[in-house]
């Protein structure tokens, strides 16, 4: 595939690891109340490749949790993140060590990080990390419909696409339905942050086997236009996207997904393929 990926301009960003907060309890689709952990912090022992569903905690973030105070400097930071892009620790005993974003999430306005665990025994909550951005514009020649966005360049010649009679064939590890897409819907920018898949009909989540999704895998949204904006329900429309953070309790939540390459036309589809995860690729 020929792509404009010489032309892109790296770029830094920098952010702190994000405390956990805490503002209550948080309900499910039932009026159940818990105290469980969340988003926020240094997460030890969630990972991507780990399953997305089964953890007692809500919008789990795998790996740690970046942000900045400033609102419009989170924003650069979340916006220009992409999946793949490499992140240095600056500071701390684990200063010099790297790692690589998994996600960015919205409504918190977190973006994702993985390192080894050795590594996240070093970090602090003080810690500040740098990432070299790498992947906004990145664009297909041939494919002028397909937007492409949030994913580094390097990462995304490595998700083994194929052509074939004028489409590209993604491997993903699960097609979702646009009707199971929930929270996130209507957000302006879709190189900002993610949207929801919707959990709550545990029976019909089995059926489609989106309870065996994993951090880190790629999905193909179907019907679903996220060229601008998230969510715009278009016949015929597709999306990749990364699960990025896990299953969650409250009503028209569920794991979150990252879109990293988006057509108005049925320009793109899918191929199954268990192995469709960043992991594969990354580590």
């Amino acid at each position: 595939m020929k792509t404009n990926k010489d032309h892109l301009v790296i770029q830094s960003v920098q952010g702190i690891i994000r405390h956990p907060g805490f503002s209550g309890y948080r309900v499910d689709t039932d009026g159940n109340s818990y105290v469980i952990p969340a988003t926020g912090g240094i997460t030890y022992n969630v990972k991507i490749g780990d399953s997305a569903f089964g953890l007692v905690g809500d919008h789990v973030e795998p790996g740690v949790s970046l942000y900045h105070t400033d609102a419009s400097t989170s924003g650069a930071l979340n916006v220009f993140s992409c999946i793949g892009n490499t992140a240095k620790i600056i500071t701390g005993e684990a200063k010099g060590k790297t790692g690589f974003v998994t996600g960015t999430h919205g409504g918190v306005e977190h973006v994702l990080v993985y390192f080894d665990e050795e590594t996240l025994d070093q970090l602090t909550l003080d810690d500040k990390i740098l990432i070299k951005c790498h992947g906004q514009g990145l664009a297909l020649t041939d494919y002028p419909d397909v937007k492409v966005m949030s994913i580094d360049p390097s990462l995304f010649m490595k998700l083994g696409i194929t052509e074939k009679d004028g489409k590209l064939i993604v491997p993903v590890a699960k097609k979702i339905p646009q009707r199971f897409m929930g929270s996130g819907v209507g957000a302006p920018f879709s190189q900002k942050g993610d949207y929801d898949i919707l959990t709550s009909d545990e029976e019909a989540v089995k059926a489609l086997g989106i309870d065996q999704l994993k951090f880190g895998d790629l999905v193909l949204l179907e019907d679903s236009d996220n060229t601008y904006g998230l969510g715009a329900m278009k016949k015929g429309a597709t999306s990749i996207g990364v699960i990025i953070h896990s299953d969650c309790i409250k009503s028209g939540h569920g794991p979150g997904v990252t879109i990293i390459m988006s057509s108005k036309n049925p320009t793109i589809e899918a191929i199954i393929d268990e192995n469709a995860n960043i992991a594969t690729y990354l580590l």
